[in-house]
């Protein structure tokens, strides 16, 4: 599951990549700085691990992860192919959710692409060549249910319904993702076509640092344009958490935050929402060699989460042990757990909760 940062160029996509992620992108002050799309493997942070490490003294801990890409500057027309337009698109439609950078900050030293800042403009730039691009390919699928739909097959002739709708919504503007549709038509007929505008997204603000802990004007008039879109929008000094990045220890870091007001980088922040925005969450297994956050998308069962460590916990799955994590908190250990009966044997229909300390139990 990857989280692709978009945005025009020179609004601050590979600075921030640089602060989530080990790998240097080049960051330069020009466009298309960056063409071949950068993947890093990001830690997510997590308080609990912290907890659960105390409690348990592990040999070593391993958190969650989230991939994030660093997607080449979209221009205008990148829908036509320009500026290496296709290829970006075809990076973006690889990802399964979007981080859409918006410059909302002021630096006559740093060029904007078209000469000043207005993120409400370089928004709906972004969403036009994303929204033409998904245009091209519900076009090119109506061609071809429309043929079948004339022989009046009904199957053919509701996916023709549900294409004219994204049609109709796409040339006015709108976001697959906005436009109004049943769950069942969208898991049917519009999830299979991987249309770039139904990404979930979120709205990442890159503002000075005097905007760091209240954010600026920018940020709420963005607030206001993605009102109906369900997305969330955060901010963050993205050239400050460079700066912070750079720091070689803790404590260093820690003081800069305090100096800004801040209790942790903006950048733990965004990556827990992208972990959220692909729609996963968090469960871990305890002992003495290792304490571990595991990955599963919402809504896994207990097989599920079990395979993810490896596929014969799942093929041979007979039970899971799961403790909550407020209730191990609370007792100390899985031992006083145990003892306070507050340990759940759970099956095979068991939805497993974020959080949730399991054992499996298997035979293959």
């Amino acid at each position: 599951m990857k989280a692709g940062i978009v945005g025009l160029p020179n609004v601050g996509k590979s600075t921030l990549f640089n602060c989530l992620s080990n790998a240097k992108a080049q960051s330069a002050n020009f466009p298309f700085c960056t063409i071949e799309p950068n993947i890093g493997v990001v830690n997510v942070p997590d308080k609990r691990l912290e907890k659960l490490e105390e409690l348990v003294n592990p040999e070593r801990v391993v958190p969650a992860t989230v991939e994030i890409v660093d997607i080449a500057g979209l221009v205008k027309g990148a829908s036509k192919g320009e500026g290496l337009g296709n290829q970006f698109l075809g990076n973006i439609r690889e990802t399964d959710a979007i981080l859409h950078v918006l410059r909302c900050f002021d630096n006559d030293n740093i060029v904007h692409v078209d000469g000043s800042v207005n993120p409400i403009r370089d928004k709906e730039t972004i969403d036009m060549e994303l929204q033409l691009k998904d245009l091209e390919s519900v076009e090119k699928k109506l061609d071809k249910v429309k043929r079948a739909a004339k022989t009046g097959n009904k199957e053919a002739q509701k996916e023709e319904a549900v294409l004219n709708a994204l049609k109709q919504g796409l040339e006015a503007g709108t976001s697959v993702r906005a436009i109004e549709l049943s769950p069942e038509d969208r898991a049917e007929y519009v999830k299979p076509m991987q249309l770039i505008t139904d990404k979930p997204v979120m709205y990442v603000c890159n503002v000075d640092e005097s905007a760091a802990t209240t954010g600026n004007d920018y940020v709420e008039q963005v607030r206001d344009a993605v009102a109906h879109e369900n997305a969330e929008v955060i901010f963050l000094a993205v050239g400050t958490e460079a700066d912070i990045t750079e720091l070689e220890t803790y404590e260093e870091r820690q003081m800069f935050l305090e100096d800004l007001g801040l209790t942790e980088p903006g950048s733990a922040k965004l990556i827990r929402g992208a972990y959220r925005l692909l729609n996963l969450e968090t469960y871990f297994t305890a002992g003495v060699k290792e304490v571990r956050a595991w990955t599963i998308p919402v809504g896994a069962t207990a097989p599920q989460a079990a395979g993810v460590i490896h596929t014969d916990f799942e093929k041979g799955f007979i039970r899971a042990e799961v403790i909550s994590y407020d209730d191990y908190i609370k007792f100390g250990s899985e031992a006083k757990v145990k003892e306070a009966g507050r340990m759940r044997v759970e099956g095979k229909e068991y939805i497993v909760k974020d959080g949730d300390i399991m054992h499996f139990r298997f035979n293959v």
